[in-house]
């Protein structure tokens, strides 16, 4: 009897489903809209909808297939009780039980699990990726904004209300940029691809750089993968905004040493794809800001989950930590 487990990644716009198998490997993926009318238990039906349909089409293809439950990963989503709490970039709500209502819906699955998606993603790496075999490390997603998972002694850090493990919103600079959750100087407003984009054009007004590959763009158009591509070609304001980037993630990552003493560092998303352009700055800051008796300790290292289906995958690993219960 083959073994797999469902993932599922809610986003803003659009809820990415995968059926994985125990190797981390996506053997059928597909999705739905991520629904604008804020009706929760209508969701759940919809959601339930499209996992039948690719359960029925793995059975196909793989006859001896068990599918052992689903694991969810959204934006505040609560691992403890199995809510989404008031989360900013989706139509529902206040608190949701998606949980509870997947249960009256698939009652035949056993393990049924939510948290949130940087978790979701320090989950996967333990299971399927670099962080194998590690008790103690933690998962920096740079993305929109910016996420952590924090695993001590082999399991996921939690707190005593679900929500721990919030490393982007540690303040950086006191007083300092706006960040998306209203609060000043938090390394997420500096960090993010929005925070690069900022960067950016903080240095462009700063030296006048008319003559930049970035000084025709909108703030609007502007991206992330834009100013990676100028520093490709040698563009001074792009190669600064990497190394302001780095030096401040690196900043925020020496104080996450310092509370938790992890093994590794794990990078993942969209501006970790530049490689030494921002590694190798992160690394130079974090350990200039070190105690002595962390220098030259900590790994920093990519993730080796697949960025196409890392969010699936991760998600999918909350079926397997459930079952080693």
């Amino acid at each position: 009897m083959k073994k797999f487990a469902i993932g599922v990644d809610i986003g803003g716009t659009n809820t990415a489903i995968g059926i994985v198998d125990e190797g981390g490997n996506v053997l059928v993926k597909g999705g739905i809209d991520t629904p604008q009318h804020g009706d929760a238990v209508r969701y759940a039906k919809e959601l339930t909808a499209a996992v039948k349909e690719m359960a029925k089409n793995l059975k196909l293809a793989n006859p001896d297939a068990e599918i052992l439950g689903m694991g969810l990963g959204a934006p505040n989503g609560n691992y403890y009780s199995g809510t989404i709490e008031y989360a900013p970039n989706l139509s529902f709500k206040g608190i949701v039980h998606i949980i509870d209502l997947l249960k009256a819906e698939l009652p035949e699955y056993k393990y049924l699990a939510l948290t949130n998606d940087a978790n979701a993603a320090a989950i996967g790496e333990m299971i399927y990726g670099g962080a194998k075999g590690m008790k103690n490390f933690v998962m920096y997603t740079l993305g929109t904004g910016v996420g952590s998972g924090v695993v001590v002694n082999g399991d996921l850090v939690y707190g005593h209300d679900g929500f721990a493990g919030e490393c982007g919103h540690t303040t950086l600079i006191p007083g300092g940029r706006l960040c998306g959750c209203g609060a000043l100087g938090h390394l997420e407003a500096y960090c993010s691809a929005p925070g690069m984009k900022r960067t950016a054009f903080e240095l462009m007004a700063k030296y006048n750089a008319v003559d930049s590959l970035l000084a025709d763009k909108s703030f609007i158009e502007l991206s992330s993968k834009m100013i990676y591509d100028a520093a490709v070609k040698g563009d001074k304001i792009a190669l600064e905004v990497f190394e302001l980037t780095g030096k401040y993630l690196g900043q925020g990552m020496a104080d996450t040493v310092h509370h938790l003493s992890p093994e590794a560092i794990f990078l993942f998303g969209g501006p970790t794809a530049a490689g030494d352009l921002i590694f190798k700055p992160a690394k130079a800051s974090l350990e200039e800001h070190l105690l002595p008796i962390f220098k030259n300790k900590i790994k920093v290292l990519p993730s080796e989950l697949n960025a196409g289906d890392a969010a699936i995958v991760g998600a999918s690993a909350l079926v397997w930590k459930e079952i080693e219960k």
